[in-house]
């Protein structure tokens, strides 16, 4: 007889999901008041709140809230009364985890006295804008990494390596795609070899993505003319210039690779160490990942900011509408093409290679279009023909 290999095991703890956070666990989240929902999303929880109270089988009082951090699969939410650990209702809680809520969500509950929880997650409210990535092959999905944020700081370390443009320009073209308007935030500047590098890539920056999208630089050390090298090229400096980004009633998220330097970042705007960086490697002089979970930080005297895992990759998957946004002058020089499906590449009467002669925009940024633009294309006719974007 097989012996029972649970016999000599130690029953788990069940953690208290329905308490609310202590003081650590608080440290850094934004409060209810912190949060601003839209008229649409207030009138949808009326609806939603009315249909509860309507339906004997649900007791219990909805209420609003807003997601502030995703605990072990179990949402934080922050409410008028205070911020408690969710479950999921039942209508919910038969859906794939990319279905649910996502920090930033504003979600109603029910407040429920007899349930291990002092929550029961029941409707995710309608989101104003949805930061979002392509995930999986050809029968993937869009993943959302939050919900209602108001811009995306994109940020890409600099050294003595070239900046990564591509990177920077394809996170641009997901923000605008999702709803939220973008800025660039170039960490580590104390990094770069002298002052004329540091100013040339925020040229390059600069050159790419146009005058639309702000650029930041940020350092942990200062060094003498850096600050006026990145202004000269076009660039703010500093902490205080990236924490204007994010003023009191708007929420931000920050995307980047791994050991970018985000929630280093986070810290200063912060004030102290309330997230954990890692150090630096050698090899590569790059960071080592340290998020692995997302978060809101609220910022004293501004917003809100997203804390977001470093993104391994940023496929572009249906952002096309983002693209125009983010290149107009490009869209806009190609509606004068000969041809439809003109790739920009060499056809006849391609109204983007006239408008390029003609200076409307630097080849570096029409480069950065066709590159992303093939990508694009690449990755659609890949799709499974079931699959809808």
């Amino acid at each position: 007889m097989a012996r029972s290999r649970t016999r000599n095991r130690k029953p788990r703890a069940v953690p208290d999901r329905g308490a609310a956070l202590g003081p650590l666990r608080l440290a850094g989240l934004p409060s209810f008041s912190d949060l601003s929902p839209s008229p649409e999303q207030l009138d949808a929880f009326a609806r939603q709140a009315a249909r509860l109270e309507g339906d004997a089988s649900l007791p219990g009082e909805p209420v609003l809230g807003c997601v502030v951090r995703l605990d072990r699969g179990y949402p934080v939410v922050a409410t008028e009364r205070a911020t408690l650990r969710c479950e999921y209702g039942q209508g919910l809680s038969s859906l794939k985890t990319d279905a649910r809520a996502a920090v930033g969500d504003w979600v109603v509950c029910r407040a429920t006295e007899g349930h291990d929880a002092g929550l029961l997650l029941e409707g995710v409210l309608p989101r104003r804008s949805d930061i979002a990535r392509w995930r999986g092959g050809p029968r993937g999905e869009h993943q959302t990494l939050a919900a209602n944020v108001d811009v995306v700081l994109v940020a890409q370390p600099l050294s003595r390596r070239e900046v990564l443009v591509d990177r920077i320009a394809r996170s641009v073209v997901v923000a605008l795609d999702c709803g939220a308007e973008a800025a660039v935030v170039l960490t580590k500047a104390d990094r770069c070899p002298d002052a004329a590098w540091l100013a040339g890539q925020v040229a390059l920056v600069r050159e790419v993505l146009g005058g639309s999208v702000p650029v930041t630089c940020t350092a942990a050390e200062e060094r003498e003319g850096y600050a006026g090298a990145a202004r000269g090229a076009g660039a703010g400096w500093g902490v205080a210039e990236v924490r204007a980004l994010v003023p009191e009633g708007r929420v931000a998220i920050m995307l980047g690779e791994s050991g970018a330097g985000k929630s280093t970042l986070l810290n200063a705007l912060f004030g102290e160490d309330v997230l954990e960086v890692g150090g630096v490697r050698a090899s590569d002089d790059a960071g080592r990942h340290t998020t692995v979970s997302r978060r809101m930080v609220r910022l004293a005297g501004a917003g809100v900011v997203v804390d977001e895992p470093g993104l391994r990759s940023l496929p572009l998957v249906g952002h096309e509408r983002g693209l125009a946004k983010a290149f107009p002058d490009v869209a806009e020089a190609a509606r004068a093409c000969r041809f439809r499906d003109c790739t920009h590449t060499g056809e006849p009467g391609c109204g983007v290679r006239a408008a390029l002669a003609a200076g409307a925009f630097p080849e570096a940024r029409l480069d950065a279009y066709l590159s992303l633009a093939r990508e694009m294309r690449e990755s659609s006719e890949g799709l499974a023909p079931d699959v809808v974007i």
